[in-house]
């Protein structure tokens, strides 16, 4: 097999941008393998690629996804794996994240990066898991260190990072406070354990935070969503609490004076996860949190819809309007990868 089906961008839009298209089966380099793709995540990273925004801008043509799981594989006379790689082979179930072009049938991923993936987990569990999983890891336990009692409010609770939260938070003992968007999505992030919920395009999340916590505010705020959130936090957090904005679904928040973090002491924090991993050790470190988390049953991953890789355009749709409930996939070569 010389060719394979891959979606490409070769100009910056609008979802339609993504097309599938054939092209040449990566050869592994070195220090790379070979991986068969079962399953690729989508998330709003792959949003921002395609529109080309600050930050995450790619040269055009470019096959988006920054995460998925599947097998490693030799085709025909090709090799599994290139020169310098000694702990990997074919058959190996693997997941991997941060590594643009996973909406694709196979991808040649740098070996030190592949997580070995445990015969229990599923590849879509792994796929819809482990970018999200391994943001969530780093937020409760890096950016802040959330101890039992502590009241954390999350913003997008009903998306797929934010039903993860919700259940870690728990687990350490948190009070989770979060907003959604849709009246439908409260009982979604009421089932995966937030205590309240706000719906924040009809209430002031801000003045229902205050209100929910006696006028205290919040200890920690998680923002994935940055423009129409980030200026509300400053007043829903507490004395010397902490904000950590790790993304930005609905676009960079506005600049702002720093000065105004100081009247309540706050600390304001940005999380980007590879820097939390830094070596293989922590890579293979937090991903066995987030497996042993799985496999005891307080981590469970929602799955909205698993598209086919030609519907890439349709799954980014359903992701920018909010449609969505839990986590989106593409399915390529699927279970049997």
């Amino acid at each position: 097999m010389e060719t394979m089906r891959a979606i490409r961008v070769t100009e910056i839009g609008e979802p339609d941008v993504l097309k599938t298209a054939s092209v040449p089966v990566p050869r592994p380099g070195p220090g790379e393998a070979l991986v068969r793709v079962a399953y690729a995540g989508v998330n709003f990273a792959d949003v921002w690629m395609r529109r080309g925004a600050v930050g995450a801008a790619m040269p055009v043509p470019f096959t988006p996804g920054l995460e998925a799981a599947g097998v490693v594989v030799a085709l025909g006379e090709g090799a599994a794996v290139g020169e310098g790689v000694g702990d990997v082979k074919v058959g190996d179930r693997v997941t991997w994240c941060i590594l643009p072009g996973a909406y694709a049938e196979y991808q040649a991923v740098n070996a030190s990066q592949l997580i070995p993936l445990p015969a229990d987990i599923g590849f879509d569990t792994a796929a819809a898991a482990i970018l999200q999983g391994l943001t969530a890891h780093y937020l409760v336990y890096e950016e802040y260190k959330v101890a039992p009692g502590a009241t954390v409010l999350v913003h997008a609770a009903a998306g797929g990072m934010g039903l993860l939260l919700i259940q870690w938070l728990k687990h350490l003992g948190a009070r989770v406070i979060g907003t959604v968007s849709t009246k439908a999505k409260t009982e979604i992030a009421r089932q995966a354990g937030a205590d309240q919920v706000i719906i924040y395009t009809e209430q002031d999340f801000a003045a229902e935070a205050q209100a929910l916590t006696g006028g205290r505010g919040v200890d920690y705020i998680i923002d994935g969503v940055g423009q129409t959130t980030f200026l509300k936090n400053l007043d829903a957090v507490r004395v010397r609490g902490t904000i950590c904005v790790f993304g930005h679904s609905s676009g960079p928040a506005e600049p702002f004076a720093p000065f105004l973090l100081m009247p309540k002491s706050i600390t304001l924090a940005g999380g980007m996860m590879h820097n939390f991993l830094q070596t293989r050790e922590d890579l293979l470190r937090r991903a066995g949190d987030v497996f042993q988390g799985l496999r005891e049953g307080w981590l469970t991953v929602t799955i909205d819809r698993a598209f086919p890789l030609e519907q890439a355009a349709e799954a980014h749709r359903r992701l920018e309007t909010r449609a969505s409930v839990g986590k989106l996939l593409l399915e390529v070569g699927g279970a049997g990868a």
